[in-house]
């Protein structure tokens, strides 16, 4: 039995339903998935598992031999690489379309490759799986597997096919402690997949100075200094009156949905552009969500003196909710800062997970209030009893006392800054919560005894009078 996972890749020309094809195989939402040639760019890994057997399923761009265009020849590159990773490839047509000369030209490209490979025809739902297959035998690829992606049709009868003559790896719990998902957001063309390459040390990912290059949201393992991570690059976001493709609204959501499985953010800048109200509304978001971040100032290299100094002004003018946040100053391209980055990044990980004692909680919670009691409310002290730990990712203190509902914005603020610095918590956004204990005699009535009632009859009676 191998330790290694083996490695299906799918290739295909744009829209034959490779994606689709994916998520099917992972039992994800992974990949997106839209009716639109060219939307894959960049290769997206998953794990799948089929009968206690695992295996790793890459999804690639579509292959376009004709096409001119430049980036469409980048996520050429990017599924021919992955193609050098293959145990066994996966060649995805479209039953509807019919054999087309893009499909001989990529047949012609896998035959030269020597590859392990089997011939999917998807999209064959409604007919019969012989006339599907029919017009793609003159590929001279062996017979093909009709399938489809969308509805899972044929794919057990395909797996047992490819996987008869792969590695045996029984499947394993998924088991991610310890690793560290770390997402990279910001405004498009800010360098983001560029910064992804440099820290994994491979061009993984397409970076071009095209803004929106990047569509979906790309997990990328990685691992620095013995810990393991997940490396999310993901699409530009841009102000709302710009996002006119249905896309590019699918790619947003997905960058969403990062920042909420995320540990920790980067949220890149670029130093020689404005920082505007679309970067302020985006680290808004992320501090909402409670998640870690650390602010990455891009292509800081090449600024002189007094634009380095500008950027600080704008940044302490512009994020000025982001003083827990560390800032760092690198250049993706050239590598420099990124050491700093990443430590800081691991400081931002072990801080949203601490698991903060409730005694010294306690502590910090009783010196606070010492040093600067709550303010009073018409005449009564609000007092602050205890405290304990309510949750992770982000931390979060529960604190016990009575009118906690009228404590001031500005003194909760003054409590998550003791918290903070007491615990030296970088990076994260301390949430508090507050309690107010219930009267225990609010609901309860006093019954009366006889001789009470007697008494309380004398006394009405003579106020009557």
């Amino acid at each position: 039995m191998s330790d290694k996972l083996p490695t299906i890749i799918l290739v295909g020309r744009p829209n034959v339903g490779k994606s689709t094809l994916f998520n099917r195989l992972t039992g994800t939402r992974d990949a997106l998935v839209a009716d639109l040639p060219g939307l894959t760019r960049d290769r997206q890994y998953g794990t799948a598992v089929f009968e206690h057997r695992a295996f790793v399923v890459v999804d690639t761009g579509g292959l376009m031999p004709e096409s001119q265009d430049p980036l469409a020849a980048l996520a050429e590159d990017q599924a021919r690489l992955a193609l050098d990773e293959a145990d066994h490839v996966l060649f995805v047509v479209d039953a509807r379309s019919g054999c087309t000369p893009s499909d001989e030209a990529i047949a012609r490209y896998l035959r030269r490759l020597g590859k392990p490979l089997t011939l999917v025809v998807n999209k064959a739902e409604g007919q019969p799986p012989a006339q599907a297959a029919a017009d793609f035998f003159r590929l001279g690829l062996g017979e093909p597997q009709a399938v489809s992606a969308e509805h899972g049709h044929g794919l057990p009868a395909l797996l047992r096919r490819v996987l008869a003559d792969l590695p045996v790896v029984a499947a394993e719990p998924a088991d991610e402690d310890g690793v560290v998902r770390v997402a990279i957001v910001g405004r498009p063309n800010v360098g983001k997949s560029t910064l992804v390459n440099r820290l994994i040390g491979e061009e993984r990912l397409l970076a071009a100075d095209v803004p929106g290059t990047t569509r979906d949201a790309i997990v990328v393992p990685f691992a620095y200094e013995g810990r393991p991570y997940q490396l999310i690059d993901t699409a530009g976001v841009r102000r709302r009156a710009r996002i006119w493709e249905g896309v590019e609204k699918l790619s947003i959501v997905k960058t969403l949905q990062a920042i909420e499985r995320a540990h920790v953010v980067i949220a890149v800048v670029d130093a020689q552009a404005d920082i505007g109200e679309q970067d302020a509304r985006l680290m808004g978001l992320i501090a909402q969500r409670g998640r870690a971040m650390v602010l990455a100032v891009n292509k800081w290299d090449g600024l002189t003196p007094d634009a380095r100094e500008q950027v600080r002004y704008q940044i302490g003018l512009k994020l000025p909710f982001l003083d827990y946040a560390p800032t760092l100053f690198i250049s993706a391209r050239h590598g420099s800062g990124l050491g700093e980055l990443m430590r800081a990044v691991q400081a931002a990980y072990d801080s949203t997970m601490r698991e903060l004692p409730t005694g010294e909680i306690n502590r910090v919670l009783e010196q606070a209030v010492e040093a600067h009691p709550p303010p009073a409310v018409l005449g009564r002290r609000i007092k602050l009893r205890y405290a304990h730990q309510g949750g992770r990712n982000p931390p979060r203190i529960v604190i016990h006392g009575n009118q906690t509902e009228k404590l001031p914005a500005a003194y909760k603020r003054y409590l998550a800054n003791r918290f903070r610095e007491a615990f030296n918590l970088t990076g994260v956004p301390l949430l508090l919560s507050f309690k107010t204990g219930d009267n225990p005699f609010k609901d309860r009535q006093n019954t009366l005894t006889a001789r009470q009632i007697k008494k309380k009859r004398r006394l009405m009676a003579h106020v009557k009078r």
